[in-house]
């Protein structure tokens, strides 16, 4: 089995035992929908630097393609695309991806381009090199988040850079880093797990806030 590196291993936890998703899909894109013409100029300092590790440890050469689930208004998609050969990015709130288009037009961007998809059914090129997210997957229960981490794992990248809420130690219940209510995020040690099941190996960790990381995985390969 792919070990993970050390720092990660005493970070396993027991994890949600929620199945489910505290709001539907719908809700959730209602939501997004609402946030979208001021979601930028909302962002902390945290989710800045997120993306900056993101963008940074996925580093695409001129001949990847780059799928970005849950891409918003298109922070890690645009800032790839500098660089890829093509970046497709994906999200279930139709008022970001209109954003995210209309950053794109003004950049004069013409390799990225945005559409509706989700985990579970990413509307995903045939060839994906590298797959990224940032604050998306801590929507999902942990059974679902597993399931989506088996699912872009199998989508045939070599590399998936996940930036996400997470949980580094026991979360201090004054001050999370999340709304309870709608989010609920996983210990670092149940997401490295999902990706080992998966056949990747964690090649970086990075941990911007207790609340906060960025996990880097990487195919594993077999001698």
């Amino acid at each position: 089995m792919p070990s993970r590196p050390a720092a990660v291993a005493s970070l396993i936890g027991e994890g949600s035992k929620r199945t489910a998703m505290k709001r539907t899909l719908e809700e959730h894109a209602q939501r997004f929908d609402k946030q979208a013409p001021e979601y930028d100029s909302s962002k902390s300092e945290e989710y800045k630097a997120t993306v900056s590790l993101v963008v940074g440890h996925a580093d695409p050469d001129t001949d990847d393609v780059v799928l970005d689930l849950g891409t918003g208004t298109g922070a890690i998609a645009l800032a790839l695309a500098e660089d890829a050969d093509e970046v497709v990015g994906r999200d279930i709130s139709e008022g970001m991806l209109e954003e995210a288009r209309m950053k794109a037009a003004d950049r004069g961007l013409d390799n990225v381009q945005f559409g509706e998809g989700r985990f579970r059914e990413p509307n995903a090129p045939e060839d994906v090199d590298i797959v990224t997210s940032n604050f998306a997957m801590h929507h999902l229960s942990d059974a679902e988040k597993r399931d989506a981490i088996a699912l872009l794992c199998d989508l045939g990248a070599d590399t998936v850079v996940l930036g996400d809420v997470m949980f580094f130690g026991a979360p201090d219940p004054d001050e999370p880093f999340y709304s309870p209510e709608v989010d609920d995020p996983a210990t670092v040690g149940v997401l490295a797990d999902a990706f080992t099941d998966a056949g990747f190996v964690l090649t970086a960790v990075e941990q911007v806030h207790e609340q906060v990381g960025v996990l880097v995985a990487q195919r594993h390969e077999i001698a």
